[in-house]
């Protein structure tokens, strides 16, 4: 094990818990994040709040924090398993901000957009081009992460030469890390008031596919955040 990875891996956690989304819609419109929408402090719930210059910024910084940590290990001649593992530390910090008590982190999606950039610029592409291009003209952008999030560890495996992975098995192991905490930052929450009614199993599979408790995106979309546990 090279130690250099501990306190990487501390420094990229704590750069990843920066809720940039917070901190910005605090700034500019005194607006708690955290109680609009999902309650999330990602770029998506910074665009539910209406402001998409803010998202923008949001999301750009969320990028940066990923692919930044990947940087650093590699500048300092690390190994790919251990990039992968300082970038899993930033998308945890996200997901789970220590400067917000580990509650109402966001989903890491754009953490994670720019650590997968930085192991492998092709997959980066494919993972920027499939949700936000493919998948949103048709208001799907949930399920177009988690089709990334899914598929991901299979194309690192089995497609390791073409797309650019230096290190089959740390990478694919990296990737399936990472789908899994995004799994987990998309179910592991409370059920809201309108959920109520459902099974579990329907909740849970509407979070992995949809990132939503119901059907009615809308609906969900301006439902505040009142009503959560």
């Amino acid at each position: 094990m090279d130690i250099r990875i501990i306190p990487l891996a501390i420094g990229a956690y704590l750069l990843g818990a920066i809720p940039t989304g917070y901190l910005v819609t605090k700034w500019y419109r005194g607006t708690d994040i955290r109680k609009v929408g999902t309650g999330k402090v990602g770029a998506a719930n910074v665009l539910n709040a209406g402001t998409w210059w803010l998202a923008l910024i949001v999301a750009a910084f969320d990028i940066g924090k990923g692919a930044f940590v990947v940087l650093v290990a590699k500048m300092m001649h690390l190994d790919p398993v251990y990039q992968i593992v300082a970038g899993l530390f930033a998308i945890v910090g996200h997901d789970w901000s220590i400067y917000l008590k580990f509650n109402s982190g966001g989903r890491g999606v754009f953490v994670s957009l720019g650590v997968i950039t930085m192991i492998s610029w092709k997959m980066g592409l494919i993972a920027l081009i499939g949700p936000y291009l493919l998948f949103a003209p048709f208001k799907q952008v949930a399920l177009g992460v988690f089709l990334v999030f899914a598929t991901f560890p299979f194309l690192a495996y089995f497609f390791t030469g073409p797309l650019g992975v230096q290190d089959k098995v740390a990478i694919t192991c990296g990737f399936a890390a990472l789908g899994i905490i995004g799994f987990i930052a998309r179910t592991a929450v409370h059920r809201t008031e309108l959920s109520k009614g459902q099974s579990i199993g329907k909740v849970i599979i509407y979070r992995l596919l949809f990132d939503r408790d119901i059907a009615d995106r809308k609906l969900w979309n301006s439902q505040a955040i009142k009503n959560r546990g």
